[in-house]
């Protein structure tokens, strides 16, 4: 099963809008999912960038989210653990919460993935992307991703 994710800021494979980035206001867009199976207990985030230099950047780290939530509103705090009872871990920034597309050079693109668990995980916040893979394998019942590229 597949979960569908759209954002009220771009399309999949458009450019991420400049107030999303490093180059604007740096804030996280508005994200909803939808056909997740009946028996997901909480859902995940992961946004990186395969393009960076480096490798993988990470530039968010959500999990913990309620079944009962569908959408995260854009320019999420970077907050621990949000109103909703979700946990915040840390982006390759070093930071809390959602770092905005910067690429160094070229155009790069900019996976929002989400899944559907079967649990809520046993992790404090702050923990890194490795941190929740490693937590999440055996739980994901379904996945999902959004693309968005961007250049300065």
């Amino acid at each position: 099963m597949s979960i569908t994710v759209i954002s009220a800021a771009f399309n999949d494979g458009e450019l991420i809008p400049k107030k999303f980035t490093c180059d604007g206001a740096n804030i996280s867009p508005a994200l909803t999912w939808s056909s997740f199976p009946a028996r997901t207990k909480t859902f995940a985030i992961i946004a990186d960038d395969p393009d960076a230099p480096a490798g993988t950047w990470v530039h968010w780290v959500v999990f913990n989210i309620p079944q009962s939530v569908a959408t995260l509103s854009e320019n999420i705090p970077h907050d621990e653990i949000l109103s909703n009872g979700a946990k915040q871990g840390k982006n390759d920034f070093g930071d809390i919460g959602y770092g905005g597309p910067c690429p160094p050079r070229g155009t790069h693109r900019y996976f929002f993935k989400m899944y559907a668990l079967d649990t809520a995980l046993n992790l404090e916040a702050g923990c890194t992307k490795e941190d929740l893979l490693d937590a999440m394998h055996g739980h994901i019942l379904a996945q999902g991703q959004l693309m968005g590229r961007y250049h300065h």
